[in-house]
């Protein structure tokens, strides 16, 4: 049976909620984070894609996506955010556990991100990831906009990719890093903290509630008809998959967002399908595509109506990946229970 993934948001602990914002930088312990004070304005250097960086507080920031606007939001930077951009394929932010946060940020553009979108704003800070936000072709870099005086901040997991300075690391763990990091940068340390410990805590309930015996094979479904578009091991939901107790069928690929073939996903014979769900192409019709091809109406996760369906912000990085482990991790349980 088709389950859609759409479950309430977990709410954060009260105790977040309420936690006071820090006022000054610390040095943040596990992520490189210095703190530098000269008499002038107070610095603290992080990592950025193995690069060591120096900030000052930001206070006009653009993000790109809800993942970069979820990371500042859940840590209650929401005074700093000057704008976000959206493009179509995000969901609604109005269906966002953030949605009253977002009331109080100007949407900048519905199209993506770009340097004359953020010199024009007046940003003095902009969050996004490599080839998704930050751009080569498009002429919107960390290093174009340093040269413009404008600081950036690049999620980690996307590093992996970044010419120049590479960097592989597992994306639950590049979430957590980034939220310690930003914590550093905006100086709320604490909440950072505590946010990231709380993700901790549910992720490691999810994996002592795996069942047990064999896990299922599981394939991920991005898009696509005459090849499929999927996940390797360098994404978030390849860390669903198996944290939640399934195997990703192409987990051995050492690659984020990637195009394979049909083949080998036929000679997997997935026993569960993900369908990744977003605004320009819906769940539903990849579904109906699944059921219908002659490739792969046969396999066993079509035969037995065996779909999930991901949300797009449970799918990139940021705070609703664990909303989207839970989400899956149930599943499985009562598929296999």
């Amino acid at each position: 049976m088709t389950h859609t993934g759409k479950t309430t948001p977990r709410p954060l602990p009260r105790r977040l909620r309420a936690l006071p914002i820090a006022a000054s930088a610390v040095l943040l312990a596990g992520c490189g984070a210095q703190v530098a004070d000269d008499g002038a304005a107070e610095t603290v250097t992080v990592g950025r894609c193995g690069e060591q960086v120096e900030y000052t507080r930001p206070e006009r920031a653009v993000v790109y996506e809800a993942g970069s606007a979820d990371k500042m939001f859940v840590l209650g930077l929401t005074d700093s955010v000057l704008g976000y951009v959206m493009p179509p394929a995000n969901p609604p932010v109005e269906e966002s556990p953030w949605a009253e946060e977002y009331a109080q940020v100007e949407m900048l553009s519905d199209d993506l991100l770009n340097r004359d979108l953020v010199t024009e704003a007046g940003a003095d800070f902009v969050v996004a990831g490599w080839q998704s936000g930050f751009s080569d072709e498009r002429g919107i870099t960390p290093e174009i906009l340093d040269g413009l005086g404008i600081q950036s901040f690049m999620h980690s997991e996307s590093c992996y990719n970044y010419p120049g300075h590479p960097l592989e690391v597992a994306p639950f763990e590049g979430l957590y890093t980034d939220l310690e990091r930003m914590g550093a940068i905006f100086g709320v340390e604490d909440r950072a903290a505590e946010v990231v410990a709380d993700m901790r805590e549910r992720v490691a309930a999810v994996e002592e509630q795996v069942p047990e015996g064999e896990r299922p094979r599981v394939f991920l479904y991005d898009s696509g008809t005459d090849q499929p578009f999927t996940g390797g091991n360098q994404v978030p939901p390849h860390e669903i998959i198996e944290r939640a107790g399934g195997e990703n069928i192409f987990g051995e690929l050492d690659d984020r967002w990637t195009q394979v073939g049909w083949e080998p996903v036929v000679d997997a014979q997935p026993e569960i399908i993900i369908v990744l769900d977003y605004g320009d192409l819906p769940a539903e019709e990849k579904i109906e595509f699944l059921r219908t091809s002659p490739v792969t109406r046969d396999l066993p996760a079509v035969r037995d109506d065996a779909f999930y369906v991901l949300d797009y912000n449970e799918a990139i990085s940021g705070p609703r990946i664990i909303d989207g482990l839970e989400g899956f991790a149930a599943y499985l349980r009562d598929h296999q229970g």
